[in-house]
């Protein structure tokens, strides 16, 4: 019997609209579980999730099912229903995102990164941590139209 087999794993980031702090710490951790259930119901793996107020960072076992947009579409679609349904009715996200490929032998590397994020972001911005991950996986990326 013939088999299809995948291991791609990605690093997802993607901020607020305007990078408003509205993933508040009282709601994180529910929020955090929610987009892991989204992620499970495309038959893909949440390895990690987390973030701070303005943004998120996934680690996703990809299904080899369904496409890095469409798991995007769906993930913010259905994350921003449920802040609404929370009372959060000006929540949104930014339009685009990051997608990164992780090798399997540096999933513990970006578990501990998105673990550590509070700590990260006392002396680095959200702008300036998106910078510095296209850079080191050579994305060139055009200012006027990637901070929405």
């Amino acid at each position: 019997m013939p088999q299809s087999l995948a291991d791609v794993n990605i690093h997802f980031i993607f901020s607020t609209k305007n990078r408003q702090p509205l993933i508040v710490e009282a709601i994180a951790p529910q929020f955090h579980q929610y987009i892991g259930g989204v992620i499970r119901g495309e038959k893909c793996g949440p390895l990690a999730v987390g973030g701070i107020p303005d943004h998120v960072h996934l680690l996703i076992s990809l299904s080899r099912e369904i496409s890095i947009a469409e798991l995007m579409r769906i993930v913010k679609a259905g994350s921003s229903k449920w802040m609404h349904e929370q009372g959060h009715l000006e929540f949104q996200w930014q339009t685009g995102y990051g997608a990164f490929s992780v090798s399997h032998s540096n999933l513990g590397s970006v578990r501990d990164y998105i673990a550590n994020q509070v700590e990260h972001h006392r002396t680095v911005s959200f702008q300036e941590e998106f910078r510095r991950l296209c850079n080191k996986y050579g994305i060139e990326i055009d200012e006027r139209y990637v901070w929405d």
